[in-house]
């Protein structure tokens, strides 16, 4: 055997080995599109499960913050009343202004709670899910040269 003959074969043979067949090449493209494809499908999933965890606890604190309003208002109320039986029954402000002063006190524990509930009631609206879902559209060239 002529070593020349045996040097010759074997670099021909690592040409051969190192080029894929285009078959294969395309077959790895498509699985790691698909492989994309399923962890993009999965961070949807859980964005949608952060959120709807999201949306739970807004809900739980405006059901909470809209029971406390409802026994501020009662108490209010009550207040109301017993501040115009003070203002009958008396007549001196003494006592009935120390009433009012804790209806005004109620009612601006009231309003807090309000502005706690509105802020609170856009988290119900799974806002970062739906700016997910929405198809991102390409600028055309003509518009960044406006822009």
């Amino acid at each position: 055997m002529n070593p020349d003959a045996v040097k010759d074969e074997t670099s021909g043979q690592t040409s051969q080995r190192g080029d894929p067949p285009s078959g294969s090449g395309v077959l790895e493209d498509a699985q790691l599109l698909w492989h994309e494809l399923r962890g993009l499908g999965v961070d949807r999933i859980r964005l949608a499960a952060l959120e709807t965890q999201r949306a739970g606890d807004s809900l739980v604190s405006m059901v909470i913050s809209g029971v406390m309003i409802a026994v501020l208002l009662i108490s209010a109320w009550l207040g109301l009343l017993a501040a115009a039986v003070l203002v009958l029954i008396e007549n001196g402000f003494a006592a009935s202004s120390v009433i009012l002063l804790a209806v005004a006190a109620n009612l601006l524990l009231t309003l807090i709670l309000f502005g706690a509930i509105r802020r609170k009631s856009r988290f119900l609206q799974f806002p970062s899910t739906l700016r997910s879902l929405q198809p991102i559209t390409p600028k055309r060239p003509d518009e960044e040269l406006s822009s």
